[in-house]
């Protein structure tokens, strides 16, 4: 087996690949109201966007569980890099070839959600085999590149537009796109193990009969859902509560949050040695709880704000800390395990938004009591971590 020393390029190339997977999820949601006004789109037709999106990253996940071994992680690893860099290219240039602007946004959406979805599946388990020292520092550190990636994104692009302006947005996607082009090459020429050996893996059919593996499957669900709820409405929450600009509140509400989620990821890789995941999870799970009361229920904004920025740090081990676990608890799991809790966490990252917002709606518009009613997914995550802990005594 090579030496640790020669992953390097691995690692480098999987950085590389959760820094596509952010820009992916993160760039258009930027143009939504460039979109409305160029094509002349409804917001009904807007929010088909990141519905597509979503819900073919969900299909990419269980059919990766499926197909990655039998094609190998290679193949499908590069494939991920080309199907993004492709799918972003096409964002610029399909609105403007087929006569229906929409059908050209979700071809290119279709393609790179395929891309991201095969990012989330492939990347964690390539570095997991990688034959590095303390795996779960590694794994938080890993992670902390969709973070640097999402601030990459929001500031990069903001920059652009006011450089530029807006209506060179389509230059921009071109830009994007050459980053995953040049990483599928990183791919075909770094190492990559198998998780597990052939043949030794657990299927899909015997995951499923493990009461183990659905206990970690809740926990991955909380866990996306803890995260993607507060990052997905940090922007209308800060522009809410604050009367913020739009630009002003992506900075202080999702920008801020995951610098802060980034840090907490970093600061967790250089310290995990020291500290025990089984501990500070369900301490960060507490801190989540807190900091979602905080926003939801501060008399003062600025309060709110405050609960909307220290939530990245309550939340960043919660998604890496759950797959180290995993990795722990069930190592026989393999990439059938792996795709069917990044499933998992795709599922609590489209629950726990979808449950804000009909809270929010019911409630008469107000963001508060939505925030307020995603606490229920810290709380949840508590009681999976008990359950877990209590499986583990003889």
């Amino acid at each position: 087996m090579p030496a640790p020393n020669k992953y390097r390029k691995t690692l480098l190339a999987c950085y590389l690949g959760f820094v596509t997977q952010a820009i992916t999820a993160n760039f258009a949601p930027l143009l939504f109201l460039t979109f409305k006004s160029s094509y002349a789109l409804t917001l009904e037709q807007i929010s088909a966007i990141p519905l597509v999106f979503f819900f073919t990253q969900l299909l990419t996940d269980l059919a990766a569980a499926r197909f990655v071994d039998r094609i190998g992680y290679r193949r499908c690893v590069v494939a991920s890099q080309l199907l993004s860099a492709l799918g972003l290219m096409l964002l610029a240039l399909l609105p403007e070839l087929l006569p229906a602007p929409l059908t050209g946004i979700l071809i290119a959406v279709i393609l790179y959600a395929v891309g991201s979805g095969l990012v989330e599946v492939l990347i964690s388990p390539i570095v997991e085999a990688c034959p590095f020292p303390n795996k779960e520092g590694m794994m938080s550190l890993l992670h902390s590149f969709y973070c640097w990636g999402s601030v990459g994104v929001i500031l990069g692009s903001t920059l652009f537009f006011v450089l530029f302006g807006l209506a060179r947005w389509r230059i921009l996607a071109l830009l994007w796109a050459a980053l995953p082009f040049v990483n599928a090459f990183n791919f075909l020429r770094c190492p990559i193990e198998r998780l597990v050996d052939e043949g030794e893996s657990m299927g899909i059919a015997e995951l499923f009969r493990s009461p183990l593996f659905w206990l970690l499957a809740l926990l991955m669900v909380c866990s996306g859902a803890s995260e993607i709820s507060m990052s997905q409405w940090a922007s209308a929450f800060t522009e809410s509560a604050l009367g913020v600009s739009k630009t002003v509140g992506d900075l202080a509400g999702p920008c801020l949050f995951a610098v802060l989620m980034g840090l907490t990821r970093v600061f967790y890789s250089k310290n995990s040695a020291k500290l025990d995941l089984t501990r500070l999870m369900p301490a960060c799970a507490l801190l989540c709880i807190g900091c979602y009361l905080l926003a939801s229920l501060a008399p003062w904004p600025i309060l709110g704000l405050t609960g909307c920025a220290l939530c990245g740090v309550s939340v960043g081990v919660m998604w890496p800390g759950t797959l180290s676990i995993s990795a722990q608890r069930c190592p026989r799991g393999g990439t059938a395990m792996f795709a069917l809790l990044a499933l998992g966490g795709d599922l609590g990252g489209s629950l726990g938004p979808a449950l804000v917002g009909a809270v929010s709606g019911a409630a008469g518009g107000s963001l508060k009591p939505g925030l307020l009613a995603a606490a229920v997914f810290p709380v949840l995550l508590i009681v999976g971590l008990h359950l877990l802990k209590r499986s583990a005594r003889p």
